[in-house]
């Protein structure tokens, strides 16, 4: 039986870690460029699936399009909702041979492949046309690193559920890399931060990285109007229903 966290010490795949980043980041912008927008961004990032990582249905024209890396056999699968299927083994390559064979498979999808060809949330950042220094895949590795990711999923979507408030869903975020779920404290947030978000309520959560460091950013917030909200909902609902109840006999 696999072991469910899997050892994986960063400095052991550190190499490949910076290279998958910027893999997951070429077709993270496919998504991006074909998606409409939601607050808090929340149409970009990818999801764990039971076989690696991957997009959301992706709008393409009356189409819909998905990108999956598929971290048990190794490749990154593209499908149509026309039935077209397009796949990328996934082995050691520079950067700048993955950006173009992941264009070409987009295309061969009927997905006009046209983002913005730098990386994101990087220092000193190379044009992924460019870049032949990351170049690293270590198959054990990644395998590893998903299966960190699978538990690390269970265990936020587990942790979402005790919180009556707004709540996003578990988001793989290709910029930073890590897995992550927010939870909305109804307090105003700064003004700063409301002219980049739609809503204004402030955020905190909980995410797991490449490091495979959990951390922690905000309050809980449970002892907020939403909460307290969410808590009266349910007192009139199951009050109205005990007064049906009580008029039916």
């Amino acid at each position: 039986m696999e072991d469910a966290w899997p050892p994986l010490a960063f400095e052991s795949w550190r190499d490949t870690a910076m290279t998958l980043q910027l893999w997951t980041q070429v077709v993270g912008k496919l998504r991006l460029a074909h998606t409409p927008w939601l607050n808090h961004s929340w149409q970009v990032p990818l999801y764990v699936t039971a076989r690696g990582l991957a997009t959301s249905p992706i709008p393409n024209g009356h189409e819909l399009v998905d990108m999956e890396f598929d971290f048990l056999a190794h490749r990154l699968v593209g499908r149509s909702s026309n039935g077209a299927v397009a796949e990328l083994a996934l082995a050691p390559m520079p950067v700048a041979d993955f950006y173009r064979a992941t264009l070409a498979l987009a295309g061969r999808l009927g997905l006009k492949a046209d983002i913005n060809p730098f990386p994101c949330e990087l220092p000193g950042a190379i044009a992924f046309a460019d870049d032949q220094l990351h170049r690293s895949y270590d198959a054990d590795a990644v395998h590893r690193f998903w299966r960190a990711l699978l538990q690390a999923d269970r265990l936020l979507k587990h942790f979402r559920t005790a919180f009556l408030g707004k709540a996003s869903p578990v988001h793989f975020f290709w910029g930073s890399f890590d897995l992550a779920v927010t939870r909305f404290s109804g307090r105003r947030a700064p003004v700063t931060c409301r002219r980049h978000h739609a809503s204004s309520a402030k955020p905190s959560g909980r995410t797991w990285g490449k490091a495979g460091t959990p951390t922690a950013t905000g309050s809980p917030g449970r002892r907020d109007w939403q909460f307290w909200m969410a808590i009266w909902r349910r007192f009139l609902t199951a009050l109205s229903s005990s007064i049906l109840n009580t008029w039916a006999q």
